[in-house]
């Protein structure tokens, strides 16, 4: 079967829009501490800011995400939560390369920079968390 007939197959399943909006559930939570303690460290450099609010807010989505969103696909916690880790620090990366863009390059505001980059990077995670962390 095809990329495209597999995908179209996926769509069509409501399960796979429920765990969406979980996952958008969680990512929101995870979104909101990233940001208060984004801000919160700012004082340290936005890219130092960036990397604490990361392990924070990652940290949080990995339990929410392991306990509600995923709780069907458990696997051994270890293995799974380096997969989770690995694909976080993919999208970790993403973000700190929009944060260069927005805040050295353009100038733009830190928070809002860092606001859309999280934004930006959520598909990447989700895929990977979806198709790899928490695979059945």
């Amino acid at each position: 079967m095809s990329v495209a007939a597999r995908t179209a197959e996926a769509l069509r399943r409501p399960h796979n829009w429920i765990q969406l909006g979980k996952f958008a559930a969680v990512g929101a939570t995870g979104y909101v501490i990233n940001l208060v303690v984004f801000a919160a460290l700012l004082g340290w450099g936005a890219h130092v800011a960036a990397a604490i609010s990361f392990v924070v807010s990652a940290g949080s989505n990995y339990w929410w995400n392991r306990h509600w969103t995923f709780a069907q696909q458990k696997s051994h916690i270890g293995a799974q939560g380096l997969r989770f880790f690995i694909v976080s620090l993919l999208a970790f990366g993403v973000n700190q390369l929009w944060l260069v863009v927005f805040i050295d390059w353009l100038d733009w505001r830190k928070i809002l920079s860092q606001a859309i980059a999280i934004v930006l990077v959520t598909p990447l995670n989700f895929l990977g968390n979806k198709l790899w962390s928490f695979r059945r």
